[in-house]
């Protein structure tokens, strides 16, 4: 048995297709397939039930599967280990980043890691929560840049910083006039969300929860661009995270964003996390530092806010 063939069954288990699987690990599919029989004949069980037009892993394939890519993620440290003794801040690094927060924190925080870190070539995977989380646990990624709570013990938890939410209504909106809002003021509003999945749906519900607002029913987002789009159409009212709305962001004059006042600001704790195993600890301590925003980032004002259609005219 060697990592080379435990590599090949994980290919297979992600594909479910000895072609993709071949494809995705630079060899032919003959030797994929028969490197994976010899494995077969070696551990003495069937891995892999094969049909003419699919493939899948037998019980105790999955779980040889399951702790081949543990096996894998170590070997991985082991060689980290190693490339980090002679240029700990050279090499790789794979770090996830959910969608809520990657487009709009990545462009103000990338070059000042590639500044700090010329030698370090930074991978980034954008996915869903639970999706890098797995990843994560698997040793497909090193990192992962993630909303709090989280309650996985093998994981390493570092806070970055706190995100605030606004308030964004239509132009029109009974709120759109006010310079800020409290909780109390959401009571009777419906709120446009996201789709499943997203750890921003659960966070924007938690607020409805507490202000005892409900949720716009029947439609859900598949982004904060498409929620954008929904408020400036007049279709309802949305919570944003603060940096979706910073420049270079554009402005919307459709749309109003409204702070919460100071003793009652809904928002959401952004950490670094990685394996509490992994050989990059120390680096990644580092890498996280990086990521804290300045001060300002969060503090500098939201878009500017249009003049209304009437005040415009006069002008």
């Amino acid at each position: 048995m060697n990592l080379r063939d435990l590599k090949y069954l994980v290919a297979v288990a992600d594909h479910k297709h000895f072609g993709r699987a071949a494809e995705a690990s630079f060899v032919s599919q003959p030797t994929l397939s028969t490197q994976i029989r010899k494995l077969e004949e070696e551990l003495d069980v069937i891995l892999i039930e094969r049909a003419p037009r699919r493939v899948m892993l037998t019980p105790v394939g999955l779980e040889i599967a399951d702790r081949a890519r543990r096996i894998l993620a170590q070997a991985e440290e082991l060689r980290d280990i190693a490339r980090r003794s002679h240029d700990p801040e050279a090499g790789t690094v794979r770090l996830g980043i959910f969608p809520t927060l990657a487009p709009y924190l990545l462009p103000h925080v990338v070059p000042q890691v590639r500044t700090r870190f010329p030698r370090l070539e930074l991978l980034l995977v954008e996915e869903k929560t639970e999706l890098l989380l797995t990843q994560l646990r698997e040793g497909r990624l090193d990192a992962a840049i993630l909303a709090l709570p989280l309650h996985d013990e093998p994981l390493h938890v570092e806070p970055l910083f706190d995100e605030p939410f606004v308030l964004a209504v239509p132009a029109g909106h009974a709120l759109a006039r006010r310079a800020s809002l409290n909780m109390d003021d959401l009571g009777r509003e419906s709120l446009l969300l996201l789709e499943d999945g997203h750890c921003l749906r659960d966070q924007a519900l938690d607020v409805c929860r507490l202000a005892g607002a409900d949720e716009r029913s029947g439609f859900r987002a598949t982004s904060l661009e498409t929620l954008r789009q929904m408020v400036a159409a007049e279709v309802g009212i949305t919570l944003l995270p603060t940096l979706a709305v910073k420049p270079p962001v554009a402005p919307s004059p459709a749309i109003r964003l409204i702070p919460f006042d100071d003793d009652a600001v809904p928002n959401r704790r952004i950490a670094m996390v990685w394996r509490r195993s992994s050989a990059m600890h120390g680096f990644l301590m580092k890498l996280a530092q990086q990521f804290r925003l300045a001060p300002e980032l969060l503090a500098a004002p939201m878009q500017p806010r249009a003049a209304s259609p009437s005040l415009a005219a006069a002008s």
